[in-house]
């Protein structure tokens, strides 16, 4: 059952046991677990990946087995409906149109005394994707990974997945793919397929960066490599919070509410509102649309250990607690959502107005829905096109230039003791001498 707490205080306390719910006992000794494959799969290579394919997935591949074949790929559009093909276009389209906006430029600036300043970017050169899998199939996954990969002119992008009971792939995961550009696909999954990934293999290449979120094991192994490849982020279970007032429908709220506890036994689904009576009915419809949920038993778990609704006095308290949480998604299903979004400060992704469920950023609004989670969107933003970038300073000084800061550079090298720097600069000032005299 859903609770409603009407002191602020309380709700503080549950918001932040809510955000903190990742951090369990259990994660140190998973961690232990995880460096122990990460290390072993660096150091075996295949044979380690294999291994705990088996050990953890049950599943007995061979090396050749790995990489899914192109009679695979091909075959994966005659095992999908036109509808679905044409959805997945659809996204893939949108997904591309929003990610080329935010395409960084490269630029340089001429200065006084022939001084160029600068910024280049240019794309990592291979990318590797995570996507989850087994039995069930995320699609749109894929393509939020992947076309911000192909935006961003990425040369090789690589993907890995792991395979159900039977060693396939579902097929929408591989249109997906073929559909935003990556026809590399690994059949693996866990800390195996991101060492594998970090540190390369005989079979799977080594990466730069390393997208996607995964479960607990996926996440720390990510958080273990970061410093060899990069990553996008450290992905936690999903979250939605929803301010509401008076105008808000309970029957979409609560649908809102349980599209996010469907995901997973952890999901977090919050709901602030100045409206008691909308806060009951929320409860009730909640109840309601459990009835015949075909996710019930995950669902109410998660609604049971991580569902909360507020009442607060007002937008603007709400607005005050979303900032506490940072949730991943917010949706402002009010009245007046662009006046209370310049009270907001911290959230993944939001969603303005009651015609905007957050379900439409999942799949093909256009922004990414790989969102920072468990408070980390006080900091980190949602993978872009930049996520696969790095740039670099252009610095070019002329002679002249290099004259009138030469006597502030080695002043502040001297100050640092450090001689060859300050000597660097007196030699092009005053020629071969020596550069204490």
């Amino acid at each position: 059952m859903l609770r409603i707490i009407t002191q602020r205080a309380e709700a503080r306390t549950e918001l932040r046991r809510i955000c903190d719910r990742i951090h369990d006992d259990q994660v140190v000794h998973k961690e232990a677990t995880v460096r122990e494959v990460l290390q072993a799969v660096k150091r075996q290579g295949d044979r380690a990946v294999l291994h705990y394919t088996a050990e953890f997935d049950r599943l007995t591949l061979k090396p050749e087995d790995l990489r899914i074949s192109g009679s695979e790929l091909d075959a994966a559009y005659q095992q999908v409906s036109k509808e679905l093909l044409d959805a997945i276009r659809l996204a893939c389209r949108k997904i591309e149109a929003f990610h080329r906006q935010r395409m960084p430029k490269s630029w340089v600036q001429f200065e006084e005394d022939e001084v160029v300043l600068g910024k280049r970017y240019t794309p990592v050169d291979c990318a590797g994707l995570y996507v989850p899998g087994g039995q069930a199939a995320y699609p749109s996954t894929v393509l939020m990974n992947a076309v911000p990969a192909k935006v961003a002119n990425v040369p090789r992008i690589v993907m890995v997945t792991p395979p159900s009971a039977e060693k396939t792939i579902h097929p929408a995961v591989l249109v997906a793919a073929q559909e935003a550009g990556v026809e590399e696909i690994y059949r693996v999954g866990g800390a195996q397929a991101i060492a594998a990934l970090a540190f390369g293999t005989e079979t799977i290449p080594k990466v730069d960066v390393i997208t996607g979120p995964g479960n607990i094991y996926v996440t720390l192994a990510k958080k273990l490599v970061y410093g060899t490849v990069g990553i996008d982020s450290l992905a936690g279970p999903s979250e939605v919070l929803i301010i509401a007032d008076k105008v808000a429908n309970p029957v979409h709220v609560a649908a809102d509410m349980l599209a996010q506890a469907e995901h997973d036994q952890m999901a977090a689904a919050i709901l602030l509102t100045d409206d008691s009576v909308l806060a009951r009915k929320v409860v009730d419809e909640v109840e309601r649309q459990l009835i015949d949920h075909p996710r019930r038993l995950l669902t109410e778990k998660a609604i049971a250990h991580y569902g909360l609704v507020v009442v607060v006095e007002s937008l603007a308290d709400a607005a005050e607690l979303s900032n506490e949480f940072a949730p991943e998604h917010l949706e402002l299903e009010i009245a007046d959502p662009w006046g209370l979004l310049e009270k907001i400060r911290h959230a993944g992704a939001i969603f303005l107005g009651c015609s905007t469920p957050e379900a439409v950023g999942d799949y093909l609004a256009g922004p990414n829905h790989t969102l920072p989670t468990s408070g980390s969107a006080r900091y980190a933003s949602a993978l872009s096109v930049e996520t696969f970038m790095k740039h670099s300073s252009l610095v070019q000084y002329s002679q002249t230039a290099l004259q009138k800061v030469a006597g502030a550079i080695d002043v502040l090298a001297t100050a640092e003791g450090l001689y060859s720097h300050a000597a660097s600069i007196r030699y092009r000032v005053r020629g071969n001498l020596n550069p204490e005299a």
